[in-house]
């Protein structure tokens, strides 16, 4: 018998609790199904050595609380993976919200009603839940590649993977010989603690990466009381910005700077901005010349940190515009390949062919391990999403209509699949934004659906076929807009064997994103068949 409620909402993080605590203040029956025995969605996973956000910890936080704001007291400008899970934890303690949780709770088939306009979502154990709507929160960056090489069940080391690290002991470091495989956020971060505490690190890398400094730095009280004497006036800058990150960048054209302006705006934006380096001049993303002013600044200042010149070369990224990959944020990776317990290989010109009993061999050599760590990244966007078997109307599944790449109507919705609604998914700004800021914002904006479909005794919201398709061609021509295109990179689906070739989020900016929410609602929510299912009419 399946348990009945308004909402189901599938997933535990920061979109998935803040999902709750607002349908559930105005009044819905909502239950939250997770996965795991915890809550936290990647910063439950993810707890590598140096695991830190790249966004700034009070724009990298929960807006809907004034109280909340001024109680919770960041250490760090950029916090780190324990204290952000505290930080949650917190949350879902102060707000009462584990009480309409359910954890260990793996969501296999989510199935669509037409007749009733509900959906039944089944759990792996054989719990059951009937719901008017399903919101997916399930995260871009939450299901962790499967990475495997010949050979690997040989191995006699240890292997981990940085999304799935080990949480019933500590891993300790000393005297060991270590691999890591990739060199992506996880990678760049764990990469100088490692080095720190073993006896040898080698970091295979198959793309060098540009990486920004963190430019972290304890929180003072001091700075702590002004940014809550503000804390209003700065989330507003951050949603009326292109990224969320809290700043404006730069109105001109990096191109159009005088040179010795624009080398001192590059140099503060390396010492303070972190990923928002990207948008230290408005065209940076838009214009390969612009671009290029920033490319070679960072080029150089890695050639700083680097003091082998075979080194300095292969750490180098080439090739590719700055920020087309999402660069990372870093705290002392490059100046680590100075150490002599640490060496770089170089897999684009040496591949891995095998794991061996004793470790990894390469086309050129071989090399042993006691740990080896998998820092090779997510099947972005859509992994998770595709997790489940989610079936709409006349049967059609999730997987089938995204077989060619996912398609939605705002990054929130989909046609065929009436009343299912996803946070931060393909479409809508998501990875090319602050996550949390365009979280809220889709979340308040469904609010505010839900709301007026109750007004109106509405029991089915349906994207539109016709503004799906519209949307698609909107999101591809701001995409052609800007130089992402130029790379492949998870956003266009290039990480995974065989996924479609399709650029994934919204390039628009989470400003003009919100705008295009706003004017949606102002119109009745235009692009949805909103319908009465009992009459089976639309209004």
């Amino acid at each position: 018998m399946a348990e009945k409620v308004d909402i189901v909402i599938v997933g535990a993080g920061f979109a998935g609790l803040r999902a709750l605590y607002t349908f559930r203040s105005m009044g819905y029956s909502t239950i939250v199904l997770e996965r795991d025995e915890a809550i936290g969605g990647v910063w439950n996973f993810n707890r590598y050595p140096g695991a830190r956000c790249d966004v700034e910890s009070y724009d990298y936080s929960y807006r809907f609380s004034h109280e909340l704001e001024q109680e919770w007291r960041w250490s760090e400008r950029y916090a780190t993976q324990p204290e952000i899970l505290r930080y949650i934890n917190h949350v879902a303690d102060r707000f009462d919200l584990r009480r309409d949780i359910e954890l260990s709770t793996l969501v296999s088939e989510a199935r669509y009603d037409s007749e009733t306009g509900r959906w039944r979502v089944q759990a792996q154990d054989g719990r059951a839940w009937d719901a008017q709507y399903v919101v997916l929160a399930l995260g871009q960056l939450s299901t962790p590649k499967d990475t495997t090489y010949p050979g690997q069940e040989r191995f006699e080391g240890e292997i981990i993977y940085s999304a799935k690290w080990p949480r019933d002991r500590e891993i300790d470091f000393s005297g060991k010989r270590v691999a890591i495989i990739g060199t992506g956020s996880s990678g760049v971060q764990m990469t100088p603690v490692i080095a720190e505490q073993a006896a040898h690190l080698a970091v295979f890398q198959r793309t060098a990466n540009y990486s920004i400094p963190a430019a972290n730095a304890p929180v003072s009280d001091r700075e702590d009381a002004e940014v809550k004497a503000h804390y209003r006036e700065r989330r507003e800058q951050a949603r009326n910005s292109p990224s969320g990150l809290g700043f404006v960048p730069d109105s001109r054209s990096a191109r159009e700077v005088p040179e010795e302006e624009r080398e001192e705006a590059y140099e503060r934006a390396w010492n303070r901005l972190g990923f928002g380096f990207a948008l230290a001049f408005k065209d940076i993303l838009l214009d390969e010349a612009s671009n290029a002013t920033a490319s070679d600044f960072i080029r150089r200042k890695i050639a700083e940190q680097v003091e082998d010149p075979v080194l300095r070369d292969k750490l180098t990224p080439k090739g590719f515009p700055f920020g087309t990959r999402r660069p990372s944020v870093d705290s002392g990776y490059f100046r680590t390949f100075n150490r002599p317990n640490v060496e770089l290989v170089d897999i684009s010109e040496t591949p891995i062919e095998s794991f061996t009993p004793t470790g990894i061999r390469t086309s050129a050599a071989e090399y042993a391990f006691d740990i080896v760590i998998y820092a090779t990244g997510f099947d972005a966007f859509t992994g998770s999403l595709l997790k489940p078997e989610i079936v709409g109307k006349d049967g059609v599944t999730l997987q089938d209509k995204w077989s060619a790449g996912p398609v939605s109507h705002l990054g929130i919705a989909v046609n065929g699949f009436p009343n299912l609604f996803i946070i931060v998914g393909p479409g809508s700004p998501s990875l090319l934004s602050n996550v949390l800021l365009s979280s809220e914002e889709q979340i308040d904006w469904l609010a505010e659906m839900f709301e007026h479909a109750r007004a109106n005794d509405i029991q089915e919201i349906e994207a539109t076929a016709d503004a799906e398709r519209e949307w698609v061609a909107h999101v591809n021509e701001r995409a052609k807009e800007t130089l992402y295109l130029k790379t492949p990179s998870y956003y266009m689906g290039a990480e995974m064997p065989g996924k479609p070739r399709v650029f994934m989020p919204y390039s628009g900016g989470v400003r003009y994103y919100r705008r295009i929410l706003e004017k949606t609602a102002a119109e009745g929510y235009s692009g949805f068949a909103l319908r009465r299912v009992r009459e089976k009419t639309a209004i």
